[in-house]
């Protein structure tokens, strides 16, 4: 982690950072909008998990704007991989998050960046094409949207609250989340399931959504949002309640005041007590 006197040295240099992030975040999202309208082909990674061209040419995009800007700084994305060398500042970038929805013609998609001097993210930008919408966040300084001001909600009972999650593209079977938004669909006023981790945490910053949870998320699909979300009000953990990590594969986000709430179903789901059985679609049907 980097001593006060480096954040404070670095977040006095943001000024200049967070335009240039949302120039590379539009110019990619523009590449993206040209690709959507004219839906683009698809290529399968491994079972359902894919990749678009678009994918590809944003990430390259986004890479080439960094390294003429800033020469020395690393690179962590979804399509290239790490480029390390050792650098104090690494940017964790996402050419497409949403890729799925991308591919399928379903207009709920983003470019997140992320930047990171000495371990502590101090920037984040998270741009949405379709609404023509950018979050951004400095360390200490707030998150905007479009440059206005934003805070979590202010909701309190978890029975009044909208919240979202997502599921994994691949190994599905694997995943235990089905029992966690079952009762959690039970216990608040909806759950919603966009298809985009990034834009989820956006609108938990806004105020939108009240809470957001996933399972096994990358690092370049939460280092943005989290830090927009924290600079927003909000809170941010794992599922028991502890420093969120960007490799901890457990995330938690909520306005902080529904929060230990929903630690509550996450420990009552993992240990087994409380939960109400699926519905039998036999007997339903009869």
């Amino acid at each position: 982690m980097a001593h006060a006197s480096d954040l404070m040295t670095a977040a006095a240099s943001q000024s200049e950072f967070i335009p240039k992030m949302v120039e590379i975040a539009r110019q990619a999202g523009s590449l993206l909008m040209e690709h959507f309208r004219r839906r683009v082909a698809v290529e399968y990674k491994g079972d359902a998990d894919l990749v678009t061209v678009a994918d590809r040419q944003s990430e390259t995009l986004i890479r080439d704007f960094i390294h003429k800007h800033w020469p020395g700084h690393d690179i962590l994305g979804e399509e290239g991989g790490l480029q390390d060398t050792g650098s104090e500042y690494r940017w964790y970038v996402d050419p497409l998050d949403g890729t799925t929805n991308f591919a399928h013609g379903y207009p709920v998609f983003c470019v997140p960046l992320a930047r990171e001097h000495k371990g502590t993210r101090i920037a984040g930008v998270i741009f949405d094409p379709n609404r023509d919408e950018v979050f951004a966040a400095q360390r200490g300084s707030g998150a905007f949207l479009n440059q206005q001001p934003i805070r979590v909600s202010g909701t309190a009972n978890l029975a009044e609250c909208l919240v979202a999650t997502g599921f994994p593209s691949h190994k599905r079977h694997k995943n235990p989340n089905i029992y966690f938004y079952h009762q959690i669909t039970l216990r608040t006023h909806g759950v919603r399931r966009a298809g985009s981790a990034a834009l989820d945490l956006c609108n938990v910053a806004c105020g939108r959504f009240d809470g957001f949870w996933e399972f096994n998320l990358n690092p370049w699909d939460t280092a943005a949002g989290v830090l927009i979300v924290e600079e927003a009000g909000g809170r941010v953990t794992n599922f028991s309640g502890g420093p969120f990590q960007l490799n901890s594969r457990e995330t938690v986000a909520s306005n902080g005041l529904v929060h230990p709430a929903l630690l509550k179903e996450f420990e009552q789901v993992f240990s087994g007590r409380g939960l109400e059985p699926l519905p039998d679609p036999t007997t339903y049907r009869r």
